[in-house]
């Protein structure tokens, strides 16, 4: 397998990055689908063949993309914007089948948006914001002379920071990483219900769908707890060292995949039986992952499975590249080349 090139754009100036930007389309008539990657450190979003992982479109966003959300009828994606060194308050709209310009959502006061998922209606979305303590319902279709949020509602001090919802949209949860704490929102009455430890530094979060089970991976914790949606009770406590930090499941529930950043692999638990079946190695044995430029190591963290076929895709973040993992035997078998630390990721079919 050829090497694919760490960092393309790595040595040309900063304003020759947007031009060359707006020189791709936005969107492409891809029939394999592509894979969306948010480059927090270079304010883009970055369009990926899953054919062979070449790059077919720029978006540009706001300053630090860190999180993506693709709608259930998947027309439309959309970016939280969380800022760098100032505190970001939008969110990127994209329009995947072409048809509408990028647009910017303003949140107003609500500062450092993170966590994002759709409403099963694909027009509105929920989002946490870390710098008010809210959780945002927010109407993509509202006029332009209207609110598009729809409701803020509080969810307190821990630093709320990714959001899962359950099977038919009705409820929230909030992973609070200061609190170590997941939080539960019941979304027609806009208002917290309870909240109950997990395990310290609290951060990945998602919800097994059809199971009735809610998974939060504790990254301080070293733990995976499973609990209860609706008393949060923790009902299991898996051991997961090495920081995890992201969780999700395969489409078939099957498979709960973490990524331990600091441990710098993937950690494979069987859904059903609650223990670990494999672990996949993700950085590579040549020494070359210490990025210089950033002046950290390349850590595992955004991940996602692929809908339909038998592979997951892990961001290597510091080290600009995504780990393809085939699901047969959770192994390696490409690496693509991304922009400025990957990190969101999103698969718009």
């Amino acid at each position: 397998m050829q090497k694919p090139s760490r960092n393309p754009h790595r040595r040309l100036p900063a304003f020759v990055l947007p031009l060359l930007a707006a020189l791709l389309p936005l969107a492409t008539d891809v029939t394999a689908g592509e894979l969306m990657v948010g480059n927090k450190s270079a304010d883009s979003v970055w369009f990926l063949s899953l054919e062979d992982g070449r790059r077919t479109a720029v978006a540009q966003t706001d300053a630090g993309p860190h999180e993506i959300a693709v709608s259930p009828d998947g027309r439309r994606a959309a970016i939280t914007n969380y800022g760098a060194g100032t505190p970001g308050h939008t969110l990127t709209v994209l329009d995947l089948a072409g048809a509408a310009t990028p647009r910017t959502i303003d949140l107003g006061p609500h500062g450092r948006p993170h966590g994002v998922r759709f409403l099963p209606d694909s027009r509105r979305l929920v989002v946490t914001t870390e710098a008010s303590g809210h959780l945002l319902v927010v109407d993509l279709d509202a006029g332009a002379d209207d609110d598009p949020i729809e409701a803020a509602i509080g969810v307190g001090e821990g630093v709320g920071h990714m959001v899962a919802l359950s099977d038919d949209g009705s409820v929230a949860y909030v992973s609070k990483i200061a609190a170590g704490t997941v939080s539960r929102v019941d979304l027609a009455k806009a208002r917290k219900t309870g909240e109950r430890t997990s395990g310290e530094g609290a951060e990945g979060i998602a919800f097994r769908r059809g199971h009735g089970e809610l998974w939060v991976s504790n990254r301080a914790a070293g733990t995976v707890t499973v609990h209860d949606p609706v008393s949060l009770e923790v009902l299991h406590t898996l051991e997961s060292p090495g920081f995890p930090i992201r969780i999700v499941f395969t489409a078939d529930g099957r498979h709960a995949l973490v990524t331990n950043a600091r441990a710098g692999e993937l950690a494979v638990f069987d859904a059903d039986s609650k223990s670990r079946v494999a672990t996949v190695g993700l950085l590579r044995e040549d020494g070359e992952y210490r990025d210089t430029l950033l002046g950290r190591d390349a850590l595992p963290i955004g991940v996602i499975a692929d809908p339909q076929r038998p592979r997951v895709y892990v961001a290597i973040s510091g080290a600009d590249e995504i780990a393809v993992i085939d699901t047969g035997d959770w192994k390696v078998v490409d690496r693509w080349a991304t922009g400025r630390e990957p990190d969101a990721l999103g698969v718009a079919e």
